[in-house]
């Protein structure tokens, strides 16, 4: 099914008999696969409002990502959040969308600095329940809200409230210049220590990314601003961090840096690939735990706050250990790439404690009473 209204999704959803797979462009096949028809929401798309001036855009939620980010960029505007492309990373076709990014919360480095994650920049969402009801929620502009913040709530839903029709997002002018400081040949434990450092400086970090995790791992991070600023900023943290080491200042190549980090190309070949969302203090002490009982390749990002781990062999335990861990440390843990018997297998998200567990499952009983939205998606 490829609806290409709201109306036309609202009845297909409401005639639907058994469960259905909400798609947008189909790329980033994550949790437990649905056995169920397709609903595809592709077919909803285009910019149906832009404002430069108000930093604001409005899309339908099949929308391509590279539509909408081809628009802002004529403006010299962005999406904050520098949401991924996971193709590489996970081997699939199609077209990502802005719906699909929305509905996984997806966040890339920047998601350290000020700007935060996709939800931050989300205002307003159109969506269709599971009984085929049409809901909004949310505006053009930032303001409290009293009762369900739906628009939070459909973000990093993965499609198990509803099907997401329509977006309304701020975004921000895109920077005039970038560069990365690199300090080589760090142990992790000072990489980590270096990145706390370098991301309380007053000179505004907007990416703190180390990798691979060891003794002798890269420390790379991106200032970004007005040119003399970031010129200014960006010898100023030279200086802060020289007890870690030597640093280099590179504006070639920067972009292409950032979007390997944000992509996690790093990990493509890699049969089993998790993300890990925990304090960076206790990165070392996550990834101890893992490295026991498995041979996995470490990168983190966000500060040491996420921690990207590949593994080939043995990762159905290995992510089983990687979820009590994450528990044990304030954590979680969720499976982006794996074979499908793995992810039918093993919970592809942390397990939750049974008071949000509770919670969850009225949420989903109040929105999609019938369980045909993307049902175990999130299990």
């Amino acid at each position: 099914m490829r609806p290409e209204t709201e109306d036309a999704v609202a009845a297909q959803i409401a005639a639907a008999k058994g469960p259905l797979r909400i798609e947008g462009g189909g790329t980033r096949p994550i949790g437990r696969p649905v056995d169920g028809d397709v609903l595809s929401l592709a077919g909803l798309s285009g910019i149906t409002l832009y404002e430069p001036g108000a930093l604001t855009l409005v899309a339908k939620a099949g929308t391509p990502l590279a539509e909408v980010e081809a628009a802002l960029d004529a403006e010299r505007q962005m999406l904050a959040f520098e949401p991924s492309d996971m193709r590489r990373l996970l081997g699939t076709e199609g077209v990502p969308t802005i719906g699909g990014v929305v509905a996984c919360n997806v966040s890339g480095p920047r998601r350290v600095s000020a700007v935060g994650a996709c939800r931050d920049s989300l205002l307003g969402v159109r969506f269709v329940d599971g009984a085929g009801t049409v809901l909004k929620n949310g505006g053009r502009v930032m303001k409290n809200v009293t009762g369900y913040d739906l628009t939070k709530m459909m973000c990093g839903a993965y499609g198990t409230l509803g099907a997401l029709t329509e977006v309304s997002l701020k975004v921000l002018p895109r920077p005039d210049a970038a560069v990365t400081v690199t300090i080589a040949g760090l142990d992790a434990g000072r990489a980590v220590a270096a990145m706390s450092a370098a991301l309380t400086t007053p000179f505004e970090v907007t990416g703190a990314f180390y990798g691979p995790f060891g003794d002798g791992g890269t420390l790379h991070l991106r200032v970004e601003g007005m040119e003399g600023s970031v010129a200014y900023r960006a010898g100023a943290l030279v200086k802060e961090l020289a007890a870690y080491g030597a640093a280099t200042v590179e504006s070639d190549g920067t972009a292409t840096l950032w979007a390997d980090i944000r992509d996690m190309a790093y990990l493509a070949e890699s049969a089993c690939v998790t993300r890990t969302a925990l304090r960076p203090s206790q990165a070392a002490a996550f990834i101890a735990a893992v490295d026991e009982g498995a041979e996995a390749t470490h990168y983190l990002d966000w500060g040491g706050g996420l921690i990207w781990s590949g593994l080939d062999v043995g990762a159905g335990d290995a992510v089983s250990v990687m979820h009590g861990a994450a528990a044990r440390l304030g954590g979680h843990t969720t499976v982006v790439k794996a074979p499908e018997d793995l992810r039918r297998s093993v919970p592809s998200f942390q397990p939750q404690n049974p008071t949000v567990t509770a919670l969850s499952e009225g949420l989903r009983a109040k929105f999609d009473p019938r369980g045909i939205l993307n049902p175990g998606v999130m299990t």
